[in-house]
């Protein structure tokens, strides 16, 4: 009877135990603004452990151990994070809470273009375009560039094909620019360029850009593109814009797999390449008693290559092609070419010597990289702030195949029936910034230093150095390493003052400085990979070092590098609630060149409602990087189909001299812009910004001064021989080419983006965005040393008419995004389709001048294209969905390169004038059908993909 007794009382206790703890708490439901239901929302109470996640039907539920006052914060990612107080007493509270949309208010935006509140994107005073986590990650692109590529209508890049190191490094645009006039910042701070100089025939040639894709996707929180010259604010490289990577702080945890490849059609061919494994996590935990945050991300993908390349259309893969004898008839010519070919082909089929012998794709890749974002704050006003990154990428990307016949490229005793070499290269990028901001009385500082690394080394593979004795030869070697090394640091203080009453209702007040160290460093290579050894075949020379890259001499490594110091001011004053003016100067001093100023004034004018006129002017430089200044060495290029040996020199070289070009000098910009923004309706937002940017001194790569030829012979008295004879007296070296300031640039463009939500119903909404594009680029005037300018020769070859084209028109003139995306219970449908515009294609050499002989066709423009996405994901509960879908879903393709009718394995006769020729269009010798000069959209086709995402 008591053991009964006492059990019942233990249950009443517990009972009423629970009872007053249930009683004591917190439930409701986290909705959008639309009113839907956001499922894996945290609600987290600040400064303790308490915390859950809403349902699958948004509902949550909090339980407290005693009452008082808390702060509760409601994040998710894609949205505003929320800060609530509540008093909590002895009952059950319900309270909802609503999630503003990061796209639609944009309110939490970093002050880029302007150093004074944050503001949203349509209250900003220059245009800002917010890319949130929800638009990097809602589709298949994996990387970075390639999501931006499809996102934001104002940049550009893709990614390149058989271009040596720049096939594992995207080249990027903003508003047509090159990859070295758009400034990168992660948190706000300066992020460190690449090793790689682009020497290639690729867009962004002669150029140093920013790996994008060495930040981990599942890192950042959202993306911040600021479309205006900044170089007043930011220094150096921000005559294009900025763009600002914000990371990740508190979230909860989010792991996300997907997996994909093409499945495409063309060429005759269908393919299911380019498989694609990518898996990446994420997680931010908030320290005790609001003392902080740290937040970890990683990222592994893994990306097979694509092969999209033609046949090989030479008639003879193992031997010469014959030439009809003096007394020879056409019919037993053909007859004797005909066996010739028969047995050709023969062999090639009893070794497997395939015509589809080039790789004309995407490099194989693995990339793998974590980044850590922090801050601890100490009392309320003191904040340490802290993140580090590190990304290690492997590549491996092919050149182009060495034929049997090319005798002084290839040791037949190794690979009697040719080889295709690869270019192996690993990537490691390093990154960390700390820093401590606070007050000092009435002013706010920020004191911080930011360092990065990027080291790129290339292992050559199936390769020779044919110059060796024959079967001597390796067939892998180590041909060197680039690096390149920046550390940053900065002060930097602000006020913002505020006046009752009168004329000017607040101004905000920032000046600072920064302290900034560069350092650019060629590591040789192994002896073997840029060695000769003396081999000849007959009398002919052999190549020197490894095939496709030769390794960094002795005499090409470097370790340069310079300082620079640069102070800012910057003004910002509010009239009233309807004007907003801001003026910014900024000094800037370098060990190398020496010194800049520049400046910028912006204003915004509210006219009505919502709507605001802004504008802005600036001036703007960039300074000439140490690559462009000091990288120098030996390659085997392909000018049309042939090898050749191209000698790249700095401006410190005496052959330089000789052209009489000096040091280089910074590029120096001047922009304006002039747009309407606003919202109409509470729901539909827009921005039209217009835009002209000139630009003088613009650095440029040269075209290559080849060796003056007359019949095969060298032309001694050829003022490029002289020159080249000073340093190569036995014409290894087949041409030399140079950085030089030379041409002046004009950018004229506009940016349109609209947004409009849709309500639908209780438990459905529709998003609908148009954003667009509109650029032309034009080179005004080119202006070589007195020297070049007083030998038409030389003038010629500066800078022709293909790399003009690189300038105008190899990025599209003109871009359309329309995404529309819908959410219904817990489906979400997303379509979006983008118009890629026209680009052109010059050849080095007018093909509408007859006495050149060559076809029109050579000048090509292709056609604009729509490319269309399209996904459908389900969220199964609050914590787990699926996702699948395909982008490029019509399998669109660009307009393939002309092939002249002559270029035909089978074409070769007597006469002359039919000749088989592979020099007659771009293709080399039918093995590129799609362009890898101009950048569009690339030529992958199709791809299918499926995601699995889990958030708790």
């Amino acid at each position: 009877m008591i053991r009964i007794l006492f059990k019942n009382t233990l249950a009443i206790l517990l009972f009423l135990t629970s009872a007053q703890l249930f009683a004591q708490g917190l439930k409701g439901k986290v909705t959008d603004s639309a009113g839907l239901a956001i499922p894996g929302a945290t609600i987290q109470v600040v400064g303790s452990k308490i915390g859950t996640s809403s349902d699958g039907n948004g509902l949550y539920a909090l339980k407290f151990t005693s009452a008082g006052a808390y702060k509760v914060r409601i994040s998710f990612t894609g949205y505003q994070t929320a800060e609530v107080a509540v008093q909590i007493d002895n009952t059950v509270k319900t309270m909802d809470f609503v999630l503003q949309d990061a796209k639609e208010l944009l309110s939490d935006v970093v002050v880029v273009g302007s150093r004074s509140t944050p503001r949203t994107n349509i209250e900003s005073v220059v245009p800002v375009d917010l890319i949130s986590t929800k638009d990097v990650k809602v589709f298949a692109q994996t990387d970075l560039t390639q999501i931006l590529n499809f996102v934001a209508p104002s940049f550009s890049s893709n990614r390149q094909t058989v271009s040596d190191g720049t096939d594992h490094i995207d080249p990027a645009s903003l508003r047509g620019l090159g990859p070295d006039q758009v400034l990168v910042l992660v948190n706000g701070k300066r992020r460190h360029t690449t090793a790689l100089v682009n020497i290639n025939g690729t867009f962004g040639r002669g150029s140093v850009g920013t790996d994008l894709n060495s930040i981990p996707v599942s890192a950042i929180e959202r993306i911040e593109v600021l479309r205006d010259g900044a170089a007043a604010q930011y220094g150096s490289d921000a005559i294009a814009g900025v763009i600002n990577i914000v990371l990740k702080k508190v979230t909860p945890y989010s792991f996300s797999t997907s997996f994909g490849q093409s499945s495409s059609s063309a060429l005759g061919r269908d393919f299911s390449d380019g498989r694609t494994f990518q898996v990446d996590f994420s997680k931010g935990w908030a320290f005790k008693n609001d003392k902080g945050f740290i937040n970890f991300a990683a990222q592994y993908l893994q990306r097979g290559y694509t092969n999209r390349g033609g046949l090989d259309t030479r008639p003879l893969l193992y031997s010469a092609n014959p030439t009809k004898g003096s007394t020879e008839t056409e019919a037993d010519f053909q007859a004797r070419f005909a066996s010739l070919k028969a047995a050709d082909d023969a062999r090639a089929a009893a070794n497997g010597l395939d015509r589809n012998n080039m790789r004309v794709g995407n490099s194989d890749s693995k990339n793998g990289g974590g980044f850590l974002n922090g801050q601890f704050n100490f009392g309320k006003t003191t904040q340490l702030y802290y993140a580090a990154g590190f990304t290690h990428k492997t590549g491996s990307a092919a050149g182009f195949y060495r034929l049997p016949t090319q005798t002084t490229q290839i040791d037949l005793s190794i690979y009697p029936n040719g080889f295709l070499p690869f270019i192996d290269t690993k990537i490691n990028d390093y990154s960390f910034s700390a820093g401590l901001r606070g007050k000092i009385g009435t002013w706010d500082y920020d004191l911080s230093n930011t360092s990065g690394e990027n080291t790129i080394e290339f292992n050559i593979d199936n390769t020779v150095n044919a110059s060796l004795p024959t079967g001597t030869s390796p067939t892998s070697f180590y041909a060197g390493e680039l690096l390149f090394r920046q550390n940053t640091s900065n002060l930097d203080l602000s006020k913002k003052h505020t006046f009752d009453g009168g004329f000017l209702t607040s101004l905000n007040t920032a000046f600072g400085g920064e302290f900034r160290i560069d350092n650019y460093q060629i590591k040789e290579g192994e002896l073997l990979s840029y060695s000769n050894g003396g081999r000849l075949i007959g009398t002919s020379p052999t190549a020197s070092g490894a095939q496709v890259f030769p390794g960094f001499k002795p005499s090409n490594a470097l370790d340069k590098s310079r300082h620079n110091v640069g102070a800012y001011a910057d003004l910002e004053a509010e009239f009233g609630s309807r004007v907003t003016l801001e003026a910014a100067g900024r000094y800037e001093n370098y060990s190398d060149f020496g010194s800049n100023f520049s400046y910028k004034f912006t204003g915004k004018i509210k006219l009505f409602g919502d709507v605001s006129l802004r504008g802005a002017y600036a001036t703007g430089f960039r300074a000439p990087s140490l690559h462009q200044q000091y990288f120098n060495n030996e390659s085997t290029q392909f000018v049309g189909t042939n090898a050749t040996q191209v000698l790249t020199v700095n401006n410190a070289n005496p052959i330089v001299a000789q052209f009489g070009v000096g040091a280089l000098k910074p590029e120096i910009s001047k922009s304006g812009s002039l747009g309407l923004a606003g919202k109409i309706a509470k729901t539909f937002t827009f921005t039209v910004d217009a835009y002209n940017i000139d630009i003088s001194d613009r650095i440029v790569f040269s075209s290559q001064y080849a060796r003056e030829r007359s019949g095969g012979v060298l032309v001694p008295t050829g003022v490029v021989n002289q020159i080249l004879n000073t340093v190569d007296p036995t014409a290894q070296i087949n041409s030399v080419q140079f950085f030089t300031n030379a041409i002046t640039t004009n950018t004229a463009g506009i940016d349109v983006v609209l947004t409009n939500r849709f309500n639908l119903g209780a438990k459905s909404s529709l998003i609908l965005s148009v954003a667009g594009n509109v650029n032309k680029t034009v080179v005004r005037s080119i202006q070589g040393s007195d020297k070049i300018e007083s030998d038409p020769t030389l003038k010629a070859k500066l800078f022709d008419r293909l790399e003009r084209s690189r300038f105008e028109s190899s990025v599209p003139k003109n871009k359309l995004n329309i995404t529309a995306t819908y959410n219904v219970s817990k489906l979400s449908f997303v379509a979006r389709t983008v118009r890629f515009g026209e680009v052109t294609y010059l050849n080095a050499i007018d093909p509408n001048i007859p006495a050149n002989g060559l076809p029109v066709q050579l000048d090509q423009t292709f056609a604009p294209k729509w490319i269309t996405d399209f996904s459908v994901s389900y969220a199964a509960s609050k914590t787990w969905s699926v996702t699948v879908g395909a982008n490029n879903i019509f399998d669109v393709y660009p307009d393939r390169l002309y092939i002249n009718p002559r270029n035909n394995e089978n074409n070769l006769s007597g006469d002359a004038a039919s000749n088989y020729s592979g020099g007659l269009d771009n293709t080399s010798n039918g093995r590129f059908l799609y362009s890898r000069a101009v950048s569009q959209f690339g030529f992958n086709g199709r791809y299918v993909y499926g995601k699995i995402a889990c958030t708790f």
